[in-house]
C-alpha cells in the first residue's frame, strides 16, 4: 500500500527475474500490467544491452499505456559502473521511459521507484487515457481509493499493516 495525493493506492507486484529461460512466462506477466520496472545492473554492460528486447516484449504483449520506469540498479557500486548515467537517461528518454538509478542492496530510490510508477499511473487516470473500467489496463477500483466513474467505491477497504505500512 502506497498513497497518492492523499489516497491510499495497493500495487501488486510481479518479480519477473529477466532470465532468458523465463521470458515465455513473463510474456504473460505484461497482459494486464499498468505498469512495469524494466531493471538493468549498471555494473554490467550486457544486462543494459539485452534492455531493448525486453522492452518489445513488454510493448508487444501489454497495454499502449502501460506506464515503465527504467532503472540503473547498484547505484552503490559506482566504482564499478559500466554504463554511465547519461547512457540510461539517453534509453529512456528516446523510449519515452521514467529513468532513475537506485540500489536495492541500500534501499536507495527503490520506494520512490514504485512511488512514481504508481503516481504516472494515477495521472493518467485522471487525464482519461486510462480507462479503469477497462481490465486489461490492469487497474481494479476499490480499497478505498480511486473512486470508479459514478464516484462511488465498491465498498471493500483493505486495512494492512504487514511491511508495507
Amino acid at each position: 500500500m502506497i498513497t497518492i495525493e492523499n489516497k491510499p493506492v495497493k500495487l501488486q507486484i510481479w518479480d519477473t527475474a529477466g532470465q532468458e529461460s523465463f521470458r515465455s512466462i513473463t510474456r504473460s506477466y505484461y497482459r494486464g500490467a499498468a505498469g512495469a520496472l524494466l531493471v538493468y545492473d549498471i555494473t554490467r554492460r550486457e544486462t543494459f544491452n539485452h534492455l531493448a528486447s525486453w522492452l518489445e516484449d513488454a510493448r508487444q504483449h501489454a497495454n499502449a499505456n502501460m506506464s515503465i520506469m527504467l532503472i540503473g540498479n547498484k547505484c552503490d557500486l559506482a566504482h564499478r559502473r559500466a554504463v554511465s548515467t547519461e547512457e540510461g537517461e539517453q534509453f529512456a528518454k528516446e523510449h519515452g521511459l521514467i529513468f532513475m538509478e537506485a540500489s536495492a542492496k541500500t534501499a536507495q530510490n527503490v520506494e520512490e521507484a514504485f512511488i512514481k510508477t504508481a503516481a504516472t499511473i494515477y495521472k493518467k487516470i485522471q487525464d482519461g487515457v486510462v480507462d479503469v473500467s477497462n481490465e486489461s489496463y490492469g487497474i481494479k477500483i476499490g480499497y478505498g481509493g480511486i473512486s470508479g466513474p459514478s464516484g462511488v467505491r465498491d465498498g471493500s477497504s483493505s486495512h494492512g499493516g504487514g511491511c508495507c505500512s
